[in-house]
């Protein structure tokens, strides 16, 4: 399969320290893919350099075949990468319909001012529609966001970056602090994206890994220690003594 993402000896130095050390990696296209590691392993620091917020020592980065190792944050979502991060970057006095309004009028060229023309462009409403009914925010849409439990803003910042149809989607520990019942639902309608639409998931917890994920990356001191299926890295031997330990299971 084709990379939707690809990393070629991605480095990045702080001083003496190396956070990510010559880092090779592939996102297919169409992938659901976790990049797991130790605290410390170099998670943050990879996708701060996938989406522009770090400028690499050395290496390469591409997207959808592109060379974007000098691109700004800013011109990588025109091209296709969104992410969410692992504190909600939400503004808490507009509604979700609000949110996801100014996701899909700045990505359809309509301005930052939606709302007074919202009922009368049809795009707009449709596009706008769909995303909260495939995020099942339709129940909560006209609530302010700071008035909403925790979980559910989770889903709204997924579907705000889903908003900016990116073919590459970052996901820094989106289901953290969410309720297990949540995460579980969360988690699904993210598999359910659309083919064309490549994750990468940053996350901790396990069960929910192996649920999620068709292959995983393990990164270990700032290094890919293994990768492959998640049935294959839960029996690796490196990658049990690593990180996973005994206690892995799929």
């Amino acid at each position: 399969m084709s990379a939707a993402l690809q990393t070629f000896g991605l480095c990045k130095s702080f001083g003496g320290i190396t956070a990510t050390d010559h880092v090779d990696f592939a996102l297919a296209k169409g992938a659901r893919h976790a990049l797991i590691g130790p605290n410390g392993a170099g998670k943050t620091t990879f996708v701060n350099q996938l989406t522009g917020m770090l400028r690499p020592s050395s290496g390469r980065i591409e997207l959808m075949g592109e060379d974007i190792t000098a691109l700004p944050p800013e011109a990588r979502v025109k091209r296709g990468l969104a992410r969410t991060f692992q504190i909600n970057q939400l503004f808490a006095t507009m509604t979700p319909l609000e949110m996801i309004a100014l996701v899909t009028s700045e990505r359809l060229g309509r301005g930052r001012s939606p709302f007074r023309t919202l009922d009368r462009d049809a795009t707009l409403v449709a596009e706008t529609a769909e995303i909260l009914t495939r995020f099942k925010l339709d129940d909560i849409m006209n609530r302010p966001i700071a008035t909403l439990p925790y979980g559910r803003r989770r889903q709204i910042e997924i579907a705000a970056a889903f908003a900016a149809r990116p073919s590459v989607l970052l996901l820094d520990e989106p289901a953290a602090g969410v309720p297990e019942a949540e995460r579980r639902e969360l988690m699904a309608t993210v598999a359910a994206l659309p083919e064309d639409v490549s994750v990468l998931l940053i996350e901790h917890d396990m069960d929910l890994v192996f649920r999620f994920a068709n292959r995983i990356t393990v990164l270990v001191n700032g290094r890919v220690l293994a990768e492959g299926t998640p049935e294959a890295m839960a029996r690796d031997p490196a990658v049990r003594a690593a990180y996973l330990g005994e206690a892995a299971h799929v």
